[in-house]
């Protein structure tokens, strides 16, 4: 949804069907690292990409079994027309280093307004 490539495409592109790629998307099928590495390719994002907002190793290892905090926030904001464009508009951005200091300046006016 936030590059305009539809499910069918990807899987055309992957040699799969749209189905796996629903699949893949709600969780029902685990995605190899290869598959992976190769949507990551299609999409142009790194492999992180995936997992960014995800506990990292040590945090999970000192929580034990303890579920990790949902992302159906994430979910929320892009089904927004504000959070689709912002999403769309940020893909854009090639330059790595601008899209870094975009983030840093919507932390920095999160943490102002949070401390308001």
């Amino acid at each position: 949804m936030l590059i305009g490539m539809s499910q069918e495409r990807l899987g055309e592109q992957l040699g799969i069907t749209f189905q796996q790629i629903q699949k893949y998307e709600k969780g029902t099928n685990r995605i190899g690292a290869s598959r992976l590495q190769h949507i990551s390719t299609i999409l142009g994002v790194p492999p992180a990409f995936f997992f960014d907002g995800l506990p990292n190793a040590e945090e999970e290892s000192a929580n034990g079994f303890v579920e990790a905090p949902t992302t159906d926030f994430v979910v929320d904001f892009l089904a927004t027309s504000e959070g689709l464009q912002l999403n769309r508009a940020f893909v854009r951005i090639k330059n790595g280093k601008l899209r870094r200091k975009v983030v840093d300046l919507v932390n920095e006016i999160a943490a102002t307004e949070a401390a308001e």
